[in-house]
Formats: C-alpha cells, sequence, structure tokens
C-alpha cells in the first residue's frame, strides 16, 4: 500500500487510483452526474484531438496550462460542466496531470480516477472487487489537494475513519498554492478557481466510482 507522485514506477497487479482533485476527475464525476455515458481520457492535448477526429460525434474537454484551448467544446471545469448539456454524449477529456496519471499504469489489476467528490464510493469499490489486493494511490499534482485525498482515501482502504474537515482543509489550502502560482502570470493566462473551487470541496458529492478500462492510445473512464 502506498501514495505516490507522479514519476513514480508502479508494480504490477495492484489496484491503482490516479487522484486529480483540482480539476480533473471533479469535473469528470460532474460530467457523469449529467448524464455522459463514457469518457475517453487522453494523455496529451495532440491525442485528444486525434480521438475526436476519429470520433467526431464526441465532445472534447480539457485544458492546456489550465486554460481551455479555443477548439475545446468544454474546458476544465466542473462549474462549466454542471450547466453543460453532456446527457447520452461520450466525450473526450485531457489535462496536464489527471489523464496524463492514468496512462502510466497499463497493468494495473484495476484502474480508478478519483477526486474528494467520490472517494467514498471508490473505497466501497475497491473493497467489493479486490479485497486484500495491495493499492497505489497517485498524486497526479504537486500541490496539497491530492495528498489530502491520497490520505483520506488510505484511511478508508484501512478500517479507519479519516476526517472530512481534513480533506477539505487540505483541498483549500491545495487551491492556495494553486493562486499563489498563477498570480505570477499575466492576468490573460492565470486560472481563477473561484467557481469550481466548492465542488472540489464537495467531498461524497457522488455515489458511483470512476473505473477505467486501457486502450491503446488512451483510458475509457465510466461510472461504476
Amino acid at each position: 500500500m502506498s501514495i505516490v507522485g507522479m514519476d513514480a514506477v508502479v508494480p504490477a497487479g495492484r489496484v491503482v487510483v490516479v487522484i486529480d482533485v483540482i480539476r480533473a476527475f471533479t469535473t469528470a464525476a460532474v460530467a457523469f452526474e449529467r448524464g455522459a455515458t463514457e469518457i475517453a481520457c487522453a494523455a496529451s492535448a495532440d491525442a485528444g484531438r486525434e480521438l475526436r477526429r476519429k470520433h467526431p460525434d464526441r465532445l472534447l474537454m480539457g485544458e492546456v496550462g489550465g486554460l481551455k484551448p479555443a477548439d475545446f467544446d468544454l474546458g476544465n471545469s466542473p462549474a462549466e460542466m454542471s450547466a453543460a448539456l453532456v446527457d447520452g454524449r461520450r466525450l473526450i477529456q485531457t489535462t496536464s496531470n489527471g489523464t496524463r496519471g492514468l496512462a502510466k499504469s497499463p497493468d494495473a489489476a484495476a484502474l480508478l480516477a478519483m477526486s474528494a467528490v467520490n472517494v467514498g464510493a471508490t473505497a466501497r469499490w475497491i473493497t467489493a472487487n479486490h479485497p486484500g489486493r495491495p493499492w497505489t494511490l497517485i498524486c497526479t499534482g504537486r500541490t496539497r489537494e491530492d495528498r489530502a485525498c491520497a490520505e483520506y482515501l488510505d484511511g478508508l482502504l484501512r478500517g479507519a475513519a479519516p476526517g472530512r474537515d481534513d480533506l477539505v482543509a487540505g483541498v483549500r489550502a491545495g487551491a492556495a498554492e494553486h493562486a499563489r502560482a498563477s498570480a505570477r502570470f499575466p492576468v490573460a493566462e492565470r486560472v481563477d478557481l473561484a467557481w469550481d473551487l466548492p465542488f472540489c470541496c464537495d467531498v461524497d458529492r457522488c455515489g458511483f466510482a470512476m473505473v477505467g478500462a486501457v486502450r491503446a492510445d488512451h483510458v475509457v473512464v465510466r461510472a461504476a
């Protein structure tokens, strides 16, 4: 059982949970809430564009440098997604951290995407489907929120009762780190998390895990 960063080598055969709280997998979870049927997670923006060329019926969402590219249908924002018309649609997502993290563990016994909004459901899914199997939790970002979410999930999987307030505090601390980093950029290149942060802090908002299936050039994620 371990909590690691993006550079770690993960042994085959483990349950792997890839965590991106701000904002990729919070956005993905809200997309499933809105009725999306599956999300093809691509490791880069160009890979996402190539997937859309092959599947022009799918909506492309995500970010480059935190911001929505002009040719994307949707950004990497749970607030934006909460009003998007995606019911019955298949989506493609590409982000700087979360979707790239999913591509790193093709030999996992199970591969899941997670944020604070579905941490409890993720723990229940793992316990029900892979009891006793070792797990690795990958924090895709370098700020506090992903580590706080990983520690919370680790506690649940060990049968503890971690404090939800500590998780929310970790997400807010991570958002403050993001804000300080963003302040160094020109105004047009800054990422404003004001509308997204309440979604990212909404622990256990969603009652489903997000389970990945590895394909040749992407990972398909579905709600389970």
